[in-house]
């Protein structure tokens, strides 16, 4: 892979680079360190700027009236739109837009016109419910969530935990478990309205980052026609495992952004901070502190974008996906850290991005599969797919 960038992608990250800095860190200044969502009046504003940037809906793919950009272009986009301080779980607060459940775009005719394309228009939202409370790791082993067929409907029965936005979302992919005796290839994908009857949000769960992160779902004798099975039936694996396989790229490029801005903040701070009559930069210790931070940023990002260029061109990219998850998280963690440590006491105040940077970073390490499973991707792939 060619490493350096084309002349449009060096033009397309330096105006995402500017509208980060000039539009998005401003405003920033005047809300709560925690804030996730901007107001709505800036948020409209900033919307209809990156739609005459040509950069809305980054995520949709051009016959679906998105930009026509590549996904090493838009994984480089990833790593700049999450510079700032809520980067990891709002990269600039949706104001780039995108569609989300990808999976959709293979639905049927029927589904796409009634949860797709209002989804496009930005007059619907979406969940996606995989993880249960009996464990998230092994999806194919851990769904219990079950689904009966009942003449032209399925009844389902069950719960789901860690489901980030169902409590606001006009809909979700819900994956039951419809053969009990075929393991992963017995668990179905199901579109359901949440107005459905049946359907709960039990409680929105408090994690280390915030109170909005994520909720838990009860499914109770919960009516859903056939009709909206994405999908075959039996088929609901594939869908899961493709999904996660693409999330772990701009997953992994929000780390890196992340980092890439502690960093920054760190190189500009170290010169600065006089300690014992010399700059803080001065000293070993420090010096070994950001030169580790841009070995990290380097591999992680050079990484990711192995895994985005082989999935943009049709490559299996599984493993190396896996590989850009693991390193960026971990990287990511270690880099703010270290940055963290040379602020000081500083570094640990609502002042400065860290602490917040910290928690979500801690999240990664488990999101979108934890980093034990991504070494195990990568294991069986290098041993042979028996592993077990």
């Amino acid at each position: 892979m060619d490493l350096a960038l084309t002349e449009e992608q060096e033009m397309v990250t330096g105006m995402v680079r500017r509208f980060v800095r000039e539009e998005i860190l401003p405003l920033e200044l005047t809300l709560d360190p925690d804030a996730d969502e901007l107001p709505e009046a800036d948020r409209l504003r900033l919307t209809d700027q990156t739609r005459a940037m040509g950069l809305h809906g980054l995520d949709i793919p051009p016959e679906f009236g998105g930009p026509d950009i590549d996904l090493v272009t838009r994984t480089l986009i990833a790593i700049e739109t999450s510079q700032h301080r809520a980067g990891l779980y709002a990269p600039c607060y949706g104001v780039f837009g995108g569609a989300g459940l990808a999976q959709l775009l293979e639905a049927t005719e029927a589904q796409q016109a009634r949860y797709l394309h209002p989804m496009l228009r930005g007059e619907k939202s979406g969940f996606f419910g995989l993880t249960e409370p009996s464990g998230g790791s092994d999806p194919a082993r851990a769904i219990q969530t079950r689904a009966v067929r009942d003449g032209d409907d399925w009844i389902i029965n069950g719960g789901k935990i860690f489901i980030s936005g169902a409590d606001r979302a006009d809909f979700g992919l819900v994956f039951a478990r419809t053969d009990p005796d075929k393991g992963r290839n017995g668990v179905t994908c199901f579109i359901v309205d949440t107005d459905t009857p049946g359907f709960h949000v039990r409680r929105v769960v408090h994690t280390l980052r915030s109170a909005r992160y994520a909720t838990e779902l009860q499914f109770e004798d919960m009516r859903v026609p056939h009709a909206n099975v994405l999908g075959a039936v039996n088929g609901g694996f594939a869908i899961a495992n493709d999904r996660l396989s693409r999330q772990r790229i701009p997953y992994a490029a929000g780390c890196i952004g992340v980092a890439i801005k502690a960093h920054e903040l760190a190189l500009e701070y170290a010169p600065q901070r006089q300690t014992f009559g010399a700059p803080l930069s001065s000293r070993q210790a420090i010096q070994w502190m950001l030169v580790d931070n841009e070995v990290d940023i380097r591999q992680a990002r050079w990484l990711t974008l192995e895994a985005a260029a082989r999935a943009q061109r049709g490559d299996a990219f599984r493993k190396e996906a896996a590989m850009a998850k693991l390193v960026a998280t971990e990287a990511g963690s270690r880099v703010v850290d270290r940055c963290m440590q040379i602020f000081g006491g500083y570094g640990v105040t609502k002042d400065f991005p860290f602490e917040r940077w910290y928690r979500e970073m801690r999240i990664r390490r488990i999101g979108e599969g934890p980093n034990e499973v991504q070494r195990h991707i990568i294991a069986r792939d290098l041993l042979g797919a028996s592993l077990r």
